[in-house]
């Protein structure tokens, strides 16, 4: 939630029941049973692992739609000061129960993704909304860019986010505001485009060993795209040409 920590204690108590609601009102006009979801409660947040069988466009689609409706609901008696008004991250992969909750790259991701920089600007600039909702470039690529579910690809604004160690696209969307309206913001805040080269020297031996994204991208550890991964290719170990 936005601003969260701006609220005294009764504030804070009241709109993470509210943002409770707006989540169980959504999945359940979405078809969706949260009480299958290994939730985590973090305050100001939740952290939910849906099913695996849940379809992505679903989530995506008419979860999305739902729960900008019902905050807009919640929020249609409130002031300014007290709305109610969330960041949303979903991303899709590996995820193993944890000692502290869940491990693996996509709750990492998800974290990183709900904290961007560029997802905050896009929902303190469009006033109007109460909902900004970020995806991973996995997803897009698979899910919305194929037109899943009538999922518009049109409607989201790509990030290169770089949050603590983390590095990778992020795709952006208001709903109900057009791509325009998000991507000075966005754009305003964006990061450094990632370097093509990594390199990572090579202790034993003193040489620089790297992975080069030839075509593509490359977000964490997953590569869209020909990569190729040795030695530069300038070196020549013992004089005798390349290694790739």
């Amino acid at each position: 939630m936005e601003q969260y920590s701006r609220l005294d204690t009764r504030a804070q108590s009241a709109v993470q029941a509210d943002l409770v609601r707006a989540l169980d009102e959504a999945a359940a006009l979405t078809g969706l049973e949260r009480a299958e979801w290994a939730r985590q409660p973090q305050g100001d947040q939740e952290f939910a692992v849906l099913p695996e069988a849940t379809p992505e466009a679903t989530v995506l689609g008419p979860f999305v739609h739902h729960l900008a409706a019902r905050l807009a609901v919640l929020n249609s008696h409130r002031t300014a000061a007290t709305r109610v008004r969330v960041r949303l991250a979903v991303d899709s992969g590996v995820v193993a129960d944890a000692a502290l909750g869940h491990a693996g790259p996509a709750p990492v991701a998800v974290a990183r993704f709900v904290n961007a920089p560029q997802l905050k600007a896009a929902l303190a600039a469009v006033l109007s909304t109460d909902l900004a909702v970020i995806l991973s470039d996995r997803l897009y690529q698979d899910i919305v860019r194929l037109g899943s579910n009538d999922l518009d690809p049109g409607q989201y604004v790509r990030a290169h986010i770089r949050v603590k160690e983390f590095g990778g696209y992020g795709w952006i969307q208001v709903p109900g505001h057009s791509p325009e309206e998000v991507r000075l913001p966005v754009e305003g805040t964006d990061g450094p485009e990632p370097a093509p080269v990594t390199s990572l020297l090579g202790r034993e031996t003193g040489l620089a060993l790297f992975q080069n994204v030839q075509e593509g991208v490359a977000v964490g550890r997953d590569v869209t795209g020909s990569v190729t991964v040795g030695l530069p290719p300038h070196v020549r170990p013992g004089g005798r040409g390349r290694i790739r």
